[in-house]
């Protein structure tokens, strides 16, 4: 009988899936559901609830636990520079690419609390180019898209992303992009003056407009196949011809419906340029 146990329990977790997709609109019923026991656990824990029925009723009658539950569904783990050699391979790649337009548009989907956003503002400023860009950064989640418009680290962590600012090819001085108070560094206000921040749900909303690059790194891997399938019809139906994508470095392209619509143009740090 223990065999049963775990289907028991997803059947509860699909119910609980159910009711705030229904009610909220926030559609997790596609996710990986390895991935999203482990969260739905922490959420009855953190929550103080017995089990799965008493987190489903909890937030079926009280919005604030829904916010908290949103938290723990989503995955928010993110640092600037994070891949450092990613951002060194746009340098070298992607920015030659990105002279030749007048203008580009660059969307960082999942962009959670901004960090890669920043990291990638500071490459666009250094590069000379960041006056003719305009950065769109969206989340599903309205807490982290809220923190991310706030720019506000705690200072500790800035030390740790001046190294990878450094591996990442950084030309400048780390610390002219912040200022420093009471223990947090605050990302400077005319960095942010391109970035335009809103919500937007990789799994229930359409294209807004048409990139030269798109980020949605380490997004995906929390999907299962069907729902990564359709956020990579998304995201190519989003990128103009001969336009940038750039997945996280444990993610691919293979059996996805484009793998061979794109080539890549660093491998290791996953950045494939659309073929046409």
């Amino acid at each position: 009988m223990a065999g049963d146990a775990p289907s028991a329990r997803d059947t509860e977790i699909g119910h609980l899936l159910e009711t705030i997709y229904q009610r909220y609109g926030f559609d997790f019923r596609d996710y990986a559901r390895a991935s999203l026991r482990r969260r739905v656990q922490n959420a009855v824990n953190d929550l103080g609830v017995a089990d799965v029925p008493a987190l489903q009723a909890r937030v079926e009658s009280d919005r604030g636990a829904m916010e908290q539950l949103l938290i723990a569904l989503t995955v928010n783990v993110t640092a600037m520079y994070r891949d450092p050699e990613v951002f060194l391979a746009l340098r070298q790649t992607v920015v030659p690419l990105l002279r030749s337009y007048p203008f580009t548009r660059i969307w960082h989907a999942g962009c959670s609390t901004g960090e890669e956003v920043y990291s990638m503002a500071i490459l666009l400023h250094e590069e000379g180019l960041y006056p003719r860009c305009r950065i769109y950064a969206t989340d599903m989640n309205e807490v982290v898209l809220k923190r991310a418009i706030e720019a506000v680290y705690p200072l500790e962590v800035m030390t740790g992303y001046a190294d990878a600012y450094r591996l990442a090819g950084g030309t400048g001085d780390f610390t002219d992009y912040y200022t420093s108070r009471y223990g947090h560094a605050i990302i400077s206000h005319w960095l942010r003056r391109n970035i335009v921040f809103g919500h937007h749900n990789l799994v229930t909303d359409r294209s807004f407009n048409e990139f030269h690059v798109i980020f949605c790194r380490n997004v995906m891997i929390y999907f299962n196949r069907p729902l990564q399938d359709r956020v990579h019809e998304l995201l190519y139906g989003s990128l103009r011809r001969f336009g940038v994508l750039a997945l996280g470095v444990k993610e691919s392209l293979l059996a996805t419906p484009h793998e061979h619509d794109y080539e890549p143009i660093a491998g290791k740090a996953k950045l494939f340029r659309r073929r046409g």
